[in-house]
């Protein structure tokens, strides 16, 4: 009898863990001015909004905050970039928390400086290698005149880049991350398995402006087998979130002004479910992460400033 009330115990014990995970969504406004705003959910489908600013953008030339992509770091921090302005800057914004409530100073990272003919650095994204220990940062930029396009404008012809970090102190130098041979932007690296990765990226071309996946061996490709598009016209800004054995894609339908999500269990069907899910009012694409729900108590109990 003292080891089934053990064991009866043990289970309500790891069943109460369980239920006091949560999820977090970095988002912003238009304009995208005011700064960091967040949405949180128990389930990973309805999420309930936070509000904001939580952190108000001060670097870049024009100063917004844009595709707000965080990572928790094995540091215990949650490490946070984003587009810092439309065109100009380049660079993009970064910063780090323990609670989204206190922040870092921000730091503006100069990873394409090399190249002063820079049009634009678009909606970096992190993603933690766990085998190497270290950061990738993914972003979108143009370099006019050096990669062959269809219709695109020159100054609208992105390709992706990337560095990497282990402490966001010292950082690899810029290399090309993804060339398809088409303006590609909005690329998430999705860990599927060991020495199986998933690109989730934006077809940027005029034409068509949709999302769809390929697939690697490694967090840095190469990426092959591109699949056709799981997404209608004018969408983009994909983040991906794992729940039990289904992957959900929220996205942001842009063309009709509503926020979508797909789902799949191995990136090859994918199910639209966008009925299944509700998200507050002007709500914009940026990451989600996993976090414990006495996190979320504590950010509803302070709020933003």
């Amino acid at each position: 009898m003292r080891k089934l009330i053990i064991i009866s115990t043990a289970i309500l014990l790891l069943a109460g863990c369980q239920q006091k995970e949560a999820y977090l969504f970095t988002t912003f406004r238009e304009p995208a001015t005011d700064g960091l705003y967040l949405a949180w959910s128990e389930d990973g489908y309805h999420w309930d909004d936070l509000g904001g600013p939580y952190l108000v953008p001060q670097v870049g030339n024009q100063k917004v905050m844009r595709d707000p992509s965080a990572v928790k770091g094995t540091d215990g921090l949650y490490h946070m970039v984003w587009t810092s302005s439309w065109r100009g800057d380049l660079g993009f914004g970064y910063a780090c928390t323990k609670d989204f409530l206190s922040w870092s100073e921000q730091q503006f990272i100069p990873v394409m400086d090399f190249d002063t003919s820079t049009v634009n650095v678009w909606a970096p994204e992190l993603f933690y290698d766990d085998e190497k220990k270290e950061y990738i940062i993914i972003w979108a930029s143009t370099i006019p005149y050096i990669f062959e396009k269809g219709i695109e404008e020159e100054r609208n012809n992105h390709r992706m880049y990337y560095v990497t970090t282990p402490d966001f102190k010292t950082f690899s130098d810029t290399k090309l991350f993804f060339e398809p041979g088409f303006s590609v932007i909005d690329c998430v690296i999705v860990k599927s398995r060991y020495d199986d990765y998933v690109l989730v990226l934006k077809d940027n071309t005029r034409p068509n402006r949709n999302i769809s996946v390929a697939f690697g061996k490694t967090p840095l490709g190469p990426w092959g087998n591109r699949s056709e598009p799981f997404t209608g016209f004018l969408t983009e800004g994909p983040t991906v979130v794992k729940i039990n054995n289904d992957y959900l894609i929220y996205y942001d339908s842009y063309g009709d002004k509503t926020y979508k999500a797909s789902k799949t269990t191995d990136f090859i069907t994918f199910t639209d479910i966008s009925s299944e899910i509700s998200l507050p009012e002007g709500h914009k694409h940026g990451t989600i992460v996993r976090v414990k729900k006495k996190l979320i108590d504590k950010i509803i109990s302070q709020g933003a400033d």
